[in-house]
């Protein structure tokens, strides 16, 4: 995976499921979430060492799945303990953002529309939601 060397990618929001990982990325300074790629989960981890490597990453977020109470799901846990690998590989601080209901409104933005990233998508949506979080308010990891 390559990049334009003019490209400043500063934090990278990922949409994280047992089978695939949608990427997202922005520039603090733009502050503009932009769909990247989505990848098999059990590459994920190199696929970002790769992007940390070729730019200039400060924080990762992951999107913390929670049932509609805002409770603890199975799939919660097992993100948890996948961020904690990648965390450890990675070198970059992770930020945790509620991913509630992103899936949902990738459909409604593309008002139904058959989308062909929607892992994607969804964590642009992950990454706008936590650029638009006051910094006291983010949950680092």
């Amino acid at each position: 995976m390559s990049f334009n060397s003019r490209l400043v990618v500063e934090i990278l929001a990922l949409d994280i499921g047992s089978k695939r990982v949608g990427i997202a990325r922005a520039s603090l300074k733009a502050r503009l979430a932009q769909p990247l790629n989505t990848v098999k989960t059990d590459e994920a981890i190199e696929q970002l060492k790769e992007i940390i490597k070729q730019n200039q990453v400060k924080m990762i977020v992951a999107g913390l799945p929670r049932n509609l109470s805002g409770d603890d799901t199975q799939q919660t846990r097992w993100v948890r303990d996948w961020v904690a690998i990648a965390k450890t590989q990675l070198g970059v601080p992770f930020y945790w953002q509620d991913e509630a209901l992103t899936s949902h409104e990738v459909e409604k933005q593309n008002r139904g529309a058959k989308v062909a990233d929607v892992d994607a998508q969804a964590a642009a949506i992950i990454l706008e939601d936590f650029l638009k979080t006051d910094k006291i308010d983010r949950v680092l990891v």
